[in-house]
């Protein structure tokens, strides 16, 4: 048997080896290729060289604090009147003196002669303003105006050539773009922090505390911002002015992650009416819209939305129109779904506000809307509060009281259950500021008892009272009148 099997194997082994030196000496290419030969395979460990550099702050940086003041405001106290719980009329009461009150924010020169963009909560009440610069050279600033729609402010200083920030364009702003936070936290000299934006148009509600016509589109960051910061710039890295820091997110009242700056963009148009008119030209749709991104399938069906259109709806829903207003005589009704504002795409209510507020009464704005799956679009001519397309100069009721007024709105009646009523919409020094606690947004409703229908008449009513008066009114939203005893003299 071994006599048969090994010449078979050693015969196979001499062809093997016999074919395999044939296959080498004819073939022309190489029977071992190495795999990945020409691949730009490196090792992954690091080696010291990059090809592109991180982002540079310090340009941004030291041209900012030189831009942003430290604002130091003094509140004298004021002269509070108790009412005696036994006078039912409120008519007499014991006088207290309250004492002084001190504050601090931060501020951005936005021209060379001494105009400051701050927040309208860092001033707000203030007797003294005092603005610090980096070079901690100090000056008394005045108050130019000031609006609690967008806690916004301007203040004006004397000097020539001064150090001022340029505003950028907050619509090219970008999520995860780098920017600066610059101000004066914490009492703090000139702090300049760093982060990215993590979302656009948010809403806090926080203005909806002064005022119930609060814009709110806030740019969120993570750049750090603690209390001082308000009224302080939101830069980018080419040092452009992109926002007013106005507000953190916090369960402690110090920085936990999130912070909130004005778009520049509404920044511009406030200041600019501020300072070329006294008060802010502030056109309106007349419409009542509703945020779908607060809504699901159960409560868009409360509002008349069909689960059909609800799934496939984009925009803002159109739940009211006003009557005699912009939006009605354009011709959009209830149920509509506005999709843009000037070519900008809307999606939410702080876009469509944001987006309105650049303009002024009278001003023409193309509207995109979708109407039973039909995309329409109209042309809509803002209105002021007063429903007409005029533009004021200062306040536009002020008078004994230290205040601004308007008149209560159809809805507003309805959801208040109100037949007449005033708005109060900001507070200055006077008889309010003096003798109560009252907040912007309170609504009076009588006075001695008369009721007043408007503006009008509550200031002819006050130009024919002496001595002691009462006022009466409410909260929107509160249960219960307030009644308040007063002194003209």
């Amino acid at each position: 048997m071994k006599k048969i099997i090994l010449p078979v194997v050693l015969t196979s082994a001499a062809t093997a080896i016999i074919t395999f030196w044939g296959f080498t000496k004819l073939s022309d290419k190489d029977i071992f290729i190495p795999r990945n030969k020409d691949l730009p395979v490196k090792y992954a460990s690091y080696t010291g060289s990059v090809s592109t550099q991180p982002v540079d702050f310090t340009t941004a940086a030291e041209s900012s604090v030189k831009s942003v003041v430290h604002i130091m405001t003094l509140t004298q106290g004021k002269t509070v009147i108790a009412r005696d719980p036994f006078d039912p009329f409120g008519m007499s009461g014991r006088a207290f003196q309250m004492p002084n009150q001190m504050g601090s924010g931060s501020g951005v020169i936005i021209s060379a002669d001494g105009y400051i963009v701050t927040n309208n909560h860092v001033v707000q009440g203030a007797d003294k303003v005092q603005i610090t610069f980096n070079n901690r050279n100090t000056q008394i600033a005045k108050v130019v105006g000031t609006d609690p729609s967008t806690d916004l402010a301007v203040l004006k200083m004397e000097g020539v050539n001064l150090p001022f920030m340029t505003l950028g364009n907050s619509d090219d702003v970008k999520l995860g773009q780098w920017v600066l936070a610059v101000g004066y936290p914490l009492n703090l000299d000139a702090t300049v922090t760093a982060g990215i934006v993590s979302a656009k148009g948010r809403s806090i509600g926080l203005n909806q505390r002064n005022t119930p016509n609060a814009i709110e589109s806030y740019i969120q960051t993570d750049a750090a911002v603690n209390p001082g910061n308000s009224g302080g710039a939101l830069v980018n890295t080419d040092g452009l002015l992109i926002g007013i820091n106005a507000a953190i997110a916090s369960p402690t009242g110090s920085y936990a992650g999130y912070s909130y700056a004005i778009p520049s963009n509404i920044v511009l148009k406030v200041t600019n009416d501020l300072i070329k008119y006294g008060s802010v030209q502030r056109g309106y749709l007349g419409v009542q819209p509703v945020d779908l991104n607060d809504l699901d399938v159960k409560s868009a069906a409360q509002l008349g939305i069909s689960p059909e259109d609800f799934k496939s709806a984009s925009g803002i829903y159109v739940y009211d129109v006003l009557a005699k207003s912009g939006a009605e005589q354009a011709g959009l009704k209830k149920g509509d779904f506005i999709t843009q504002i000037d070519n900008i795409d809307i999606n939410s209510v702080p876009q469509l506000l944001e987006q309105v507020s650049r303009y002024n009464p009278g001003d023409k704005l193309k509207v995109n809307y979708r109407r039973n799956g039909k995309n329409l679009n109209t042309e809509i001519v803002l209105k002021n509060n007063a429903g007409t397309t005029s533009i004021t100069k200062g306040s536009t009721a002020t008078n004994a009281l230290g205040a601004e007024f308007r008149n209560l709105q159809a809805n507003e009646m309805k959801s208040s259950n109100l037949k007449s009523g005033v708005v109060i919409v900001k507070i200055g020094d006077g008889i309010l500021q003096n003798q109560t606690n009252i907040k912007p947004g309170f609504v009076i409703f009588s006075i001695n008892d008369e009721p007043v229908q408007n503006v009008a008449e509550l200031q002819s009513k006050l130009n024919n009272i002496q001595g002691r008066f009462q006022l009466a009114g409410t909260y929107p939203g509160r249960n219960g009148t307030y009644y308040y005893g007063l002194n003209k003299e």
